[in-house]
């Protein structure tokens, strides 16, 4: 089982771990919600935990929680800028459909 980020996502998640002065990476999770079922969680993460899957790529440690990996095995996690947006992007495999507003899917 894997879970990767880009080098964009690294380094956008090293200037940002480094601006807020702490930090050990970044905790990517699924939560059930939305129209199709499931939806991605990120947020910064200042500590382990002793449950968490660690991957780590470009220097940055992706923490994930077993119940959550079925979900986003080989997964790939990047920060992109498209005009004024700019955000991170999961590219992952499992994913079968999204719903219309982008913010759920299912596996």
């Amino acid at each position: 089982m894997s879970v990767t980020l880009t080098e964009a996502a690294a380094r956008h998640v090293t200037r940002y771990i480094s601006k807020r002065g702490r930090g050990v990476g970044v905790r990517l999770g699924v939560k059930t919600t939305g129209c199709s079922g499931l939806a991605y969680k990120l947020e910064y993460a200042d500590e382990v935990s002793p449950e968490d899957v660690i991957f780590e790529g470009h220097g940055v440690k992706v923490l994930v929680d077993p119940k959550s990996l079925p979900y986003l095995d080989g997964t790939e996690l990047d920060f992109v800028r498209e005009g004024l947006n700019e955000g991170f992007k999961f590219r992952n495999p499992r994913e079968k459909d999204r719903c219309g507003c982008g913010e759920s899917f299912r596996i």
